[in-house]
């Protein structure tokens, strides 16, 4: 700025000699700039630009106004006035001769340059005419631009300035600093070293200048000298650049497999902006690894969340072996899962898909069948070294993983892989499983496909005999009878655990196909087993004794009922036998007290209301009438919705008219006829009243109340008889489509005929049988709706099963009420109580569905598959009402006796609550269990995966987790809820670990 003044003083006096032939206000008006120059020089900025603005405004020469409109400008940059630029644009376009231009702009850019305003000073410089600088000016300018691009990281446009001054002497030094960064931020090392070491005694670059060479070394692989460079630096260094020097140590011990020594300094590396990426946690983890400290590795490889590069890959190989080392399993098939599925590298990805098909046999898998990750392998890798044994695997896991269904696809769709062997055990898994679904028709197909194989005689004699079970269930009976015959043929059945009851199962067919002195031969047979089962073997003396009762044997069958009921356990049936079969040994009185004791004995069996009819009747044998009413009514009374009710009513009508109360017996046929139309009771007692009106001479008292039952149209009768005998004949011989035809006729011949509830009923069974279930439904409600018959309780259970079908349970619930109370067959109430406790579940009636489930669980008598289904509805209810304890304590019971689907659900509710308790681990072992054993069930093995996904995270890897959780997104597309559940768990995850890993994506 003096350099400036003493321009301007030359100018003026340069000018002076004219200035004095001017007026004394021009004179006045040099004194004044004078004074106003003095304070600008003086950096009294303000007062000197309102001197000058005043000036300028009173002198009329244009030097004068343009050298103070120069300052004016000048002051107000200096004042940082927001029109500064504006006033100096103004003074560069009103006065365009001014010798001031150039120095406008080379100032006005020196003074923003100076304090740190480079956009503003880069603005100025652009104006300069550089060529009319001085040699000291120009240099000057040439590295203040570049300064400027450098500052800007144009680092080209810096470069050109730079190189200009180079070798100055002044500025030399610094612009090869900034050429040396240049070049290392454009990876150009040696010109940067050469750079660098032109400069290297200089103090004030030292520190710098170690930094860089320290990290130019590591990236040229001079990884020793790098960390030599960089330790003699570390000390002299702030706390960010100790970050970066520790991460150039660190990974060049690192490349020089010095991994124990890299460790610490790995670990002292800070990241960028306070997050590591992913190859940061690779180094660590590696580092660890390769000191065998697996847990230490395992901690920083689970840290690469989202890894799609080489790097990633290896983590995750390297990932999955330090799990092995310390047996975990399931966690390291989901590692090399993982690194099999990325191609950066083919041995990695190879070896990796090896592990995991391996891992698959041994542990299972979620995502896919065990057999279908072997087989992929092979497919993929048909000259791996490894294939023979994996060919032995892939059979046994068709076994392990109880995938039949999946397993018997790939057999029989693989052209390449064909093992007879495997066929055979599979197909005969697989009828098992359905079996036990109680799908029996499809069932004998897999085992006709497992002895189209005949591989291994056990499996032949295994198949043979299921086969025969199955014809059994669907009461095949000749069919069931000649399987067990061929399975005890077979060498080596006698091996099998089935051969221990196939002396039982034989006489069951026989009993049924009323071969009862065979029956009672197998049924002897297997009593006198000593591995007889406790609960069989009481069944088998029960139907030793019925046998023997059918073939009027008395005495044994009562030997037989007593083995029963010695053996504990419900014996009222028993009991009731043993009573009746005093009666056919002439032991009357005997069958009288045991009938009474009975009574007694079982308020609430089903078989009360026989024993009260057969009182009854043994009463009337012996002429106590008196008795035999007083059985009669107490049947009445007690068990008012019995089929015995109307045979009790007409007996004790009998009986009065036999003693002469013949108004009284009247009156008992008239309520029969009214309460039970269309009955043979019915019928009977229309004829014994009949007698009596005619014995009383009011035989037109009884042509007008006849006409009042419309299921009595006398003269028609035999006509009626006729026509229904026309369709019930067709019927009985199997010729259903004749027999439908004839019932419709019947029907619309005789709507309320004697026969109307039969024809009813038949044809329903018929449009059943011919699954017209539509059709079938207002057969079977006319019957249910109608008087209680001999067909009311089939009626009753087969339009429940028919609306539950239709999944209408609402009227399913209806009917399957009615059958519960007025069942006499056991298998129906319970048909009815499990059936209804389901009905209730799906109708949201949840307390009810317990009751029911409640209910059922009572029942000694039920097996374990209506055990199950019934804990599970008390689970699920007690789910949906938030009952969690009792959920947890239900599935708890059906775990221990259920299989296929309700073992799964059950499982994974294992895993569910453990998670719910905190504990993870252990609920991860409930949810690798489940994906072995129950790997064919989908829903609740991607509900397993998302949670051991959760599990994971709260054990702190978030590998595990996010990897799981992109596994179910990708495989499980089926169970939409599921898929959404695992996205919105991944999305916190991931934004989470976002925090403090750069490489993750959050897709925020």
């Amino acid at each position: 700025m003096v350099k400036n003044f003493l321009v301007l003083s030359l100018l003026i006096i340069c000018s002076f000699s004219s200035f004095s032939q001017q007026s004394a206000a021009f004179t006045n008006d040099f004194a004044e700039f004078n004074k106003a120059l003095e304070l600008y020089n003086n950096g009294q900025y303000l007062a000197a630009q309102s001197l000058f603005e005043k000036i300028k405004n009173s002198s009329n020469d244009e030097t004068v106004q343009s050298d103070c409109a120069y300052y004016v400008a000048n002051a107000a940059v200096r004042l940082n006035q927001q029109n500064a630029d504006q006033l100096m644009e103004e003074f560069v376009e009103k006065h365009p001769t001014s010798l001031k231009r150039n120095s406008a702009y080379i100032d006005v850019a020196n003074f923003y340059f100076e304090n740190g305003k480079y956009s503003h000073a880069q603005k100025w410089y652009d104006k300069v005419d550089a060529s009319s600088l001085s040699r000291s000016e120009q240099e000057r300018f040439n590295f203040n631009n570049g300064y400027v691009y450098f500052k800007a990281k144009r680092y080209d446009d810096a470069k050109s300035y730079f190189n200009k001054v180079s070798n100055s002497q002044k500025y030399g030094s610094q612009a090869k600093y900034y050429l040396g960064f240049i070049a290392y931020e454009g990876d150009d090392y040696e010109e940067a070293n050469k750079n660098f070491e032109e400069v290297k005694g200089e103090e004030r670059y030292s520190e710098d200048l170690s930094y860089y060479q320290a990290d130019m070394n590591f990236k040229l692989g001079n990884f020793q000298k790098a960390i030599d460079m960089g330790k003699a630096q570390f000390s002299k260094s702030n706390p960010q650049e100790q970050s970066q020097l520790s991460k150039i140590i660190g990974e060049s011990y690192f490349n020089l497999e010095k991994y124990a020594e890299a460790i610490p300094y790995l670990k002292e590396y800070k990241g960028t902006r306070g997050k590591w990426n992913n190859t940061d946690y690779y180094q660590l983890g590696y580092a660890y690894y390769k000191e065998g400290d697996y847990e230490s590795a395992i901690g920083e490889f689970n840290k690469i969340v989202d890894g799609k590069n080489a790097v990633a890959q290896n983590a995750y190989y390297h990932l999955a072996e330090s799990y092995l080392e310390l047996d975990k399993k399931q966690e390291a098939l989901n590692a090399f899962k993982n690194a099999s599925e990325m191609d950066f590298s083919a041995e990695i990805q190879e070896d990796a898909f090896l592990n995991y098909a391996k891992l698959s046999y041994e542990i299972g898998n979620s995502y896919k069948s065990t057999p279908q990750v072997l087989l992929s392998f092979i497919e993929k890798y048909p000259n791996n070294a490894n294939n023979d044994e994996l060919k032995k695997l892939l059979i046994d896991s068709y076994i392990t993983s109880k995938n039949y269904k999946e397993a018997l696809n790939l057999l029989e769709n693989n052209k390449n892989f064909a093992d007879k062997t495997a066929y055979q055990k599979v197909a005969f898994y697989r009828g098992i499983e359905l079996y036990n679904e109680a799908n029996y028709n499809e069932a004998i197909s897999y085992f006709d496909k497992s002895l189209q194989e005949p591989q291994d005689a056990n499996f032949t004699a295994r198949a043979t005999y299921w086969k025969a079970e199955s014809n059994y269930q669907l009461s095949n009976f000749e069919k069931s009878l000649a399987g067990y015959k061929k399975f005890a043929q077979i060498p080596g059945a006698q091996n099998t655990s089935e051969n221990k009851n196939l002396k039982y199962n034989m006489a069951y067919n026989q009993f049924k196909l009323k071969n009862y002195t065979d029956a009672i031969a197998n049924f002897k047979s297997y009593v006198g087993s000593s591995s007889t089962e406790k609960v069989r073997k009481k069944d088998a003396y029960l139907r030793l004794g019925d046998s023997y009762f059918v073939t009027s044997q008395y005495w044994p069958a009562m030997e037989n009922y007593n083995t029963a009921i010695e053996l504990g356990g419900d014996n009222d049936y028993a009991q009731f036998q043993k009573a009746i079969s005093y009666g056919f040994v002439d032991r009357s009185e005997k069958k009288i007290e045991e009938l009474i004791a009975f009574i007694k004995a079982y308020p609430k069996s089903v078989y009360r209301d026989d024993a009260l009819y057969e009182l009854g009747n043994t009463y009337v044998a012996q002429n106590r009438n008196n008795e035999a009413v007083s059985a009669y009514d107490q049947l009445i009374r007690e068990i008012p919705n019995s089929s015995f009710v109307s045979k009790a009513l007409l007996k004790k009508a009998l009986i009065f008219e036999n003693t002469g109360k013949s108004n009284e017996a009247l009156a008992i046929f008239k309520r029969v006829t009214k309460d039970f139309p269309s009955t043979p009771e019915a019928l009977q007692a229309v004829s014994s009243a009949k007698l009596i009106y005619i014995e009383q001479g009011n035989v037109d008292e009884y042509a007008r109340w006849v006409k009042t039952l419309d299921y009595v149209q006398v003269g028609d009768t035999e006509l009626d008889d006729a026509a229904y005998a026309a369709a019930e004949q067709p019927y009985l011989e199997n010729k259903q489509s004749q027999a439908q035809s004839r019932f419709e006729d019947y029907l619309k011949q005789f709507p309320s005929g004697l026969h109307a509830q039969n024809a009813h009923f038949y044809l329903g069974q018929i449009y059943f049988a011919n699954a017209k279930n539509d059709q079938a439904i207002p057969h079977f409600e006319y019957v249910v709706n109608r008087e209680r018959s001999e067909f009311t309780e089939q009626a009753l259970a087969r339009i429940s099963e028919l609306y539950l079908a239709k999944q209408d349970y609402q009227n399913a619930l209806k009917y399957l009420t009615r059958l519960e109370a007025e069942a006499d067959f056991p298998q129906n109430i319970i048909f009815a109580q499990t059936n209804s406790m389901k009905a209730s579940y799906e109708l949201k009636k949840y307390a009810e569905a317990v009751n029911y489930a409640e209910k059922v669980l009572q029942n000694s008598k039920i097996d374990n598959s209506i055990k199950s289904d019934a804990q599970v509805i008390i689970a699920r209810s007690a789910m949906k009402t938030n009952n969690e304890a009792k959920a947890k304590s239900a599935y708890a019971e059906v775990q221990k006796i259920a299989t296929g689907a309700l073992a799964a659900e059950a499982l994974y509710f294992d895993a569910y609550f453990k998670n719910k308790a905190g504990n993870f681990e252990g609920s991860n072992a409930s949810v690798q269990k489940l994906a072995k054993d129950y790997s064919g069930y989908k829903l609740y093995g991607a509900k397993g995966l998302v949670l051991m996904a959760k599990n994971f995270y709260a054990l702190k890897d978030a590998y595990q987790a996010t990897y799981i959780l992109e596994s179910v997104t990708k495989n499980f597309t089926d169970f939409p809820e599921v898929v959404a559940e695992a996205k919105a768990e991944l999305a916190v995850i991931k934004n989470a670990e976002a925090k403090t890993n750069s490489s993750v994506e959050t897709g925020n």
